[in-house]
């Protein structure tokens, strides 16, 4: 995935298609959208749906194996530091696997009002609090989840659509107190 022209072709291939008409559409040469297509393809983002008659020429067609792909950040790190506060500090690895599941949900939920012309009852809620040392942020959590646990309680039983609530608490990675 690390060429960007690997994601355009995806897109392309939400239908069934051939690389030279990705190629075409892109406007893009047909050699270098078939070597993409090809190792798409090789590492199964990609699968061959078909083939039809194109004048002398039988052109394989292709399809993306999803409508929508969310790469984790967790590829791109492959350095031992990150891997290392990942599994010393479990509040940061939950935080990290929140926000991907986050992304995940959002992504999916966008192509589905994108593609589908679903209407998506969604919220985001986002403040700043200034928590001054670890047993105020305890503290901070604790409050929150007894106003917040009985709220949650209330319409957590009902017989509706399921919504997923999610609270995170982390220092603001662009200020460094």
């Amino acid at each position: 995935m690390a060429h960007p022209m690997r994601l355009r072709i995806l897109a392309a291939l939400r239908e069934p298609g051939s690389a030279a008409a990705v190629a075409r559409e892109l406007g893009e040469p047909r050699q270098k959208v078939n070597y993409h297509v090809k190792e798409l393809e090789r590492v199964g983002l990609a699968h061959r749906v078909g083939e039809r008659r194109a004048g002398n020429l039988v052109e394989s067609l292709y399809q993306a194996t999803a409508a929508t792909y969310v790469v984790s950040p967790r590829l791109a790190w492959v350095d031992r530091a990150r891997i290392d506060a990942l599994a010393e500090q479990v509040a940061l690895e939950n935080l990290v696997a929140v926000g991907e599941r986050l992304q995940q949900a959002a992504a999916l939920l966008l192509d589905r009002a994108a593609f589908d012309g679903e209407k998506i009852a969604s919220a985001a809620v986002e403040a700043e609090v200034r928590l001054a040392d670890a047993a105020q942020r305890t503290a901070f959590l604790k409050e929150y989840m007894s106003a917040v646990g009985p709220i949650l309680k209330k319409y957590g039983d009902s017989q509706g659509d399921p919504y997923r609530v999610v609270l995170a608490v982390h220092p603001d990675p662009k200020e460094k107190s």
